[in-house]
């Protein structure tokens, strides 16, 4: 399941440039970060109350970046809470505000009935 709904790189460029790069190592956290993935993209499916790892062919376009967007979100907020000092207190309040923030708006269109066709979620 892990990364279809986003990709690894998007997800660890919205944690910011700061963010812990020993964490964002793909290729020596694999595990960890595919564990963000699924976590987010299960997220993704609860708000949807959809399956839409099993339908993502069926999506439109619109609702796929819709969907990227909260997970990319979703993991970065991960990312950035792992390692808080990394980034700076300060500053991580701020981030996290602004993912927070995506991460609402993108699950109100993921959750809202009347957006569901929009989305191309069945």
């Amino acid at each position: 399941m892990s990364w279809t709904l986003c990709t690894s790189g998007a997800a660890i460029l919205k944690a910011g440039v700061n963010v812990n790069s020993n964490i964002v190592n793909y290729g020596t956290n694999k595990t960890f970060l595919d564990q963000l993935s699924d976590e987010a993209e299960n997220d993704a499916c609860t708000l949807a109350r959809s399956n839409l790892i099993g339908n993502y062919s069926g999506l439109t376009a619109n609702g796929k970046q819709v969907l990227a967007k909260f997970c990319e979100a979703h993991i970065a907020q991960d990312l950035i809470n792992y390692d808080v000092d990394a980034i700076g207190r300060g500053a991580v309040f701020h981030m996290v505000n602004i993912l927070q923030s995506q991460k609402r708006e993108a699950a109100d269109l993921i959750s809202s009935d009347k957006h569901k066709t929009y989305l191309g979620i069945t």
